[in-house]
């Protein structure tokens, strides 16, 4: 996350922390403010006149700014405030900035894919797209927070983040880290999501996310802080046991984001026995106790806890039949009184009212 900072650094952070934290000579007046912005820096050698590039493929030139504040890049209290807010990993435990990405890919997969006609399924809340909004808007922020320790862990150098491809422990390594990568991240988030259903925290941390029985790409992120970062513990875990390149590491947080959306889209485009997609986590929503696996099937079925998606989901005359919702609807009631009990969530008669309007 070293790049990013970088990034955020140059074009953001070293104006804000040079105007909040100025260095003393530039607190002193305006005489000091242009001596700090020449190359010589007479009065300031007691702070850095350089900062190495997190990478040799591009170099970001700094700023008058960069050199302007009493807490320098490096310091601990600057990177440990500076990656809530400007870290563009994008898992389920988003930074601030999360919330941007989070509102982009939600947005775009709310408008182009996801069938609106779920809007008339009688499990769908009312007002429930505002409701999974305020929920993700609420817990991310405060998911950043928790996973502060392990970013400034990066940024300071106790991972095995590596740069360039040769710096791999072997050229093939390069390809290996993604497969391992997701190997290792869908092994362990199997176990804390399963974990999370166990009925002494269930209820308490994990049911905010299984409020949508039917969920829309905004419910992607809406999870309680806590359940949000228990499951992103193993993406961070990764680059403090096993090397991962830099560049790999930000795409492959890209793309998990981007895939969480998506197993949340309700279009069920893989009918696949091996990879986890958006029908497959329809069944966990719908059914609760299955499908608990973020990108493959394999510890599902490994753990016993694995259900193949019905058929009627696959064509759209069916998986939007009266037919078909009636019968999820008797079996998720049933499994629904099983893990909650009373049913607290609040259908009202928005489905009745929109499947007047859409149908």
């Amino acid at each position: 996350m070293d790049i990013v900072l970088e990034i955020f650094d140059t074009f953001l952070f070293d104006r804000l922390y040079a105007s909040v934290f100025p260095a003393l000579s530039i607190a002193n007046g305006k005489e000091g403010v242009q001596s700090a912005a020449t190359s010589t820096f007479s009065s300031m050698r007691e702070f850095p006149t350089a900062y190495p590039s997190p990478t040799q493929f591009w170099t970001l030139e700094p700023t008058k700014y960069t050199f302007m504040s009493a807490w320098p890049r490096d310091n601990l209290w600057r990177q440990t405030f500076s990656l809530p807010l400007g870290d563009s990993s994008t898992d389920s435990s988003s930074r601030l900035f999360g919330l941007v990405v989070y509102f982009i890919f939600a947005s775009l997969s709310y408008l182009f894919i996801f069938d609106h006609a779920t809007f008339t399924h009688p499990k769908y809340l009312k007002n429930q797209v505002r409701l999974e909004i305020k929920q993700a808007s609420i817990a991310l922020p405060i998911m950043a927070i928790f996973t502060v320790p392990f970013f400034v862990g990066e940024v300071r150098g106790y991972a095995k983040l590596y740069d360039a491809p040769a710096d791999a422990p072997f050229w093939l390594y390069n390809l290996i880290q993604f497969p391992l990568f997701l190997t290792f991240t869908d092994f362990f988030i199997y176990w804390i999501h399963r974990g999370l259903h166990h009925p002494r925290v269930y209820k308490t941390l994990h049911k905010p996310h299984h409020k949508w029985i039917m969920p829309t790409p905004y419910a992607s992120h809406a999870f309680h802080p806590l359940d949000g970062f228990a499951q992103s513990v193993p993406y961070h875990v990764f680059p403090f046991i096993l090397p991962l390149n830099k560049i790999a590491y930000v795409i492959l947080f890209a793309f998990i984001n981007i895939w969480t959306v998506f197993i949340h889209d309700g279009e069920y485009v893989a009918n696949s026995k091996f990879i986890n997609g958006a029908a497959c986590h329809t069944m966990h929503h719908l059914y609760f106790n299955y499908n608990y696996g973020q990108f493959t099937t394999l510890w599902d079925r490994f753990g016993g806890s694995y259900r193949k998606p019905n058929e009627e989901l696959f064509k759209r005359e069916s998986k939007m039949s009266k037919q078909e919702w009636e019968k999820q609807c008797k079996e998720m009631e049933m499994l629904q009184r099983e893990v909650e009990g009373d049913d607290d969530r609040n259908y009202g008669d928005e489905a009745k009212r929109l499947q007047k309007k859409v149908l």
